[in-house]
């Protein structure tokens, strides 16, 4: 038996750097192994779903997910914690999390599957990963083409039409302004070491960074997204994590912004829609529409935030989240 944990993933995928990060950050024993063509039979006896990150215990089980994969860890591994304290700042830490990987996604795969120059480095990278070992260069680039053949429809998925793609573009731009002006004197997030958030929020921005348009953006603007960036592919505990006073000056405003003027009614419409049945779910968002086939995973990861909430909620807290406009969305 294995002493060493393997996580299966690819380099492109936001949830598998954000696992691994985690792992580095952790110093827990692990193998990177690139989820390739070479690799499809031996994950698939452990994979439920056909998706990465999969890590595979050193007792042989899979577990996929990323954030369930983090939540395990930290019951077996669990200091550093990567949950801060106090009444406000645990469930924050959850919300961010949660909009990093439902909301940020979006401009992530829109950005990549929209604009050709990054649909072709993405495709190229992606297809250099999977292509077996020793593979001609006439199946390198068929795989590109189909890399891209596979992954343009899903556009849809994420809400990415012609009619959403100014909310989607507009939403980044202005996420990089709000967290490069909250990073400028902090090593992390919370401070100095990573939270959970962290890790969701690098897991996306890591590879918005790496394609071209957005990439060019982020190394024009935001120094200091880049220099977390780096930090983050094997973050380290350089201290303490800071008070709520201390990040609300420029926190609070990516809550209620983004989290509450855009994450959460969306992800409210879209977990009403599915529960009425209807093959549509369609919210106005800053004056803009966004429509999408409802998504039965992001219905169900809102009951899990809202559940934390109950199991978090407090005065002070409650406060907060009225004064964003995030409550609503989370108490009904």
């Amino acid at each position: 038996m294995s002493e060493r944990y393997r996580i299966f993933g690819v380099e492109a995928s936001p949830y598998s750097v954000k696992v691994r990060s985690y792992f580095r950050y952790k110093n827990i024993p692990h193998s990177w192994i690139v989820r390739g063509m070479d690799q499809l039979s031996e994950f698939g006896r452990y994979a439920k779903l056909p998706l990465v990150p999969l890590v595979v215990t050193p007792d042989g089980q899979g577990m996929q997910d990323s954030t369930l994969i983090l939540e395990k860890m930290e019951t077996l591994f669990p200091e550093p914690s990567i949950t801060p304290t106090g009444p406000i700042a645990p469930f924050v830490n959850l919300l961010v999390e949660e909009f990093a990987d439902e909301w940020v996604n979006k401009p992530m795969f829109h950005y990549r599957w929209t604009h050709p120059t990054d649909q072709e480095s993405a495709a190229q990278r992606i297809a250099e990963e999977l292509a077996p070992a020793g593979a001609s260069s006439e199946v390198a680039l068929g795989m590109v083409e189909s890399v891209k053949a596979r992954m343009l429809p899903r556009l849809l998925l994420v809400g990415s039409t012609p009619a959403s793609a100014a909310l989607i573009e507009q939403s980044f731009v202005r996420l990089v302004e709000l967290v490069e002006v909250h990073l400028a004197p902090r090593a992390y997030l919370f401070g100095s070491r990573p939270v959970l958030a962290d890790f969701g929020l690098f897991g996306q921005l890591y590879e918005l960074a790496s394609d071209p348009t957005p990439g060019a953006l982020l190394k024009q603007q935001a120094p200091h997204i880049m220099g977390w960036l780096a930090r983050m592919l094997s973050p380290e505990n350089l201290g303490d994590l800071e008070s709520w006073e201390g990040l609300a000056p420029t926190l609070q405003p990516l809550l209620g912004e983004q989290v509450a003027g855009l994450f959460l009614p969306w992800s409210s419409e879209n977990a009403r829609a599915l529960s009425a049945g209807e093959k549509q779910s369609t919210v106005s968002l800053a004056g803009r529409s966004l429509s999408q086939e409802p998504q039965r995973y992001h219905a169900k990861s809102l009951a899990v935030l809202k559940q934390h909430y109950q199991d978090l909620r407090n005065p002070e807290l409650d406060k907060l989240l009225a004064e964003t406009g995030a409550q609503p969305f989370l108490s009904d």
